[in-house]
């Protein structure tokens, strides 16, 4: 059973928006190529975890702090004897392993252990369940899904599951007898409580709303702006897809609140911001659906309804 499911990760949404509205730097285009492969590869896993015929619970994508630390867990499995500990890889290419250095054989560049950071993980979260009074066992896994990486030199207790295995490791997970109780389920909601929804690793570029270019964007590619397709939807010329324009509008909306969570919404603003649409009247009545209207003459704005 999926307790928690992934959604985009607040900084790859408002990267989107940024790279999509404004020119950005080299360093912020290879940011947003890293977390949208990032979120790929762990949603592919997300799904592999779906199918298993075991009676658990799934977490994912869960930001934690033990002992003023955060730390970030790709997906979490409860099951009746045991918490496994995923962290997801989409590794490409040969490497070897020297004690604890991994490095590339074509160029011999080294890189970031992954194994450091799943350990480091599994300490926190193992002190965090004392803390909770829980008395569950952690088992760890580091998950490489590319078939395409291949590591060298391997000790065999190394908790790796290579992408040859991973049909084996579910199948063993689903043969398991697993009959949840309710102190499973106590774990799962204490844990869902104690998620970090603003992650504070977010490193993003200056902005400004002035310095935007407007318009709604696309939800499919996030590259390029609808354009008017007809009296009730929007279209774009990139890749062919329709939306329903309240339904855009909505949603640009909401993509406003995210970046400028500090400005007032208001008609005339949303109006510049979504730009496509050519009529005030328009947008006053789709914020008048899902917003409360505050009177305060010519500043009035809108609020999310509660």
């Amino acid at each position: 059973m999926i307790t928690k499911s992934r959604t985009v990760p607040i900084e790859l949404l408002h990267l989107r928006s940024i790279r999509a509205r404004q020119k950005v730097s080299e360093k912020i285009e290879n940011q947003v190529h890293t977390l949208e492969k990032g979120f790929s590869e762990e949603t592919w896993f997300d799904q592999r975890l779906e199918s298993l015929s075991l009676d658990c619970l799934i977490l994912n994508d869960l930001l934690l702090e033990t002992n003023n630390t955060h730390y970030q867990i790709d997906s979490l499995l409860i099951s009746r004897r045991k918490i496994h500990l995923f962290e997801v890889k989409n590794y490409e290419g040969d490497y070897v392993v020297n004690e604890d250095r991994w490095q590339s054989l074509s160029s011999g560049i080294e890189m970031k252990n992954p194994l450091l950071q799943l350990t480091r993980s599994e300490s926190l979260f193992r002190q965090l369940l004392q803390q909770l009074g829980s008395d569950f066992t952690v088992e760890s896994h580091l998950v490489f899904i590319n078939p395409e990486f291949y590591l060298y030199q391997v000790p065999p207790n190394l908790p790796i599951i290579f992408p040859f295995q991973l049909t084996r490791f579910m199948n063993n997970l689903s043969s398991q007898s697993s009959s949840l109780v309710e102190k499973h389920h106590t774990l799962a909601k204490k844990l869902l409580s104690l998620h970090i929804k603003k992650s504070p690793f977010s490193l993003l570029p200056q902005y400004s709303f002035g310095e935007m270019e407007k318009g709604i964007l696309c939800i499919v590619c996030w590259n390029e702006f609808l354009k008017y397709g007809n009296q009730h939807k929007l279209t774009c010329p990139n890749c062919g897809s329709w939306e329903a324009k309240e339904s855009a509008v909505t949603r640009s909306i909401e993509e406003f609140e995210h970046l400028f969570p500090e400005l007032k919404i208001t008609v005339s603003t949303i109006f510049e911001w979504c730009k496509v649409i050519k009529s005030k009247k328009t947008i006053r009545k789709i914020l008048s659906k899902n917003y409360n209207l505050i009177q305060s003459g010519r500043s009035s704005y809108y609020e999310r309804s509660k």
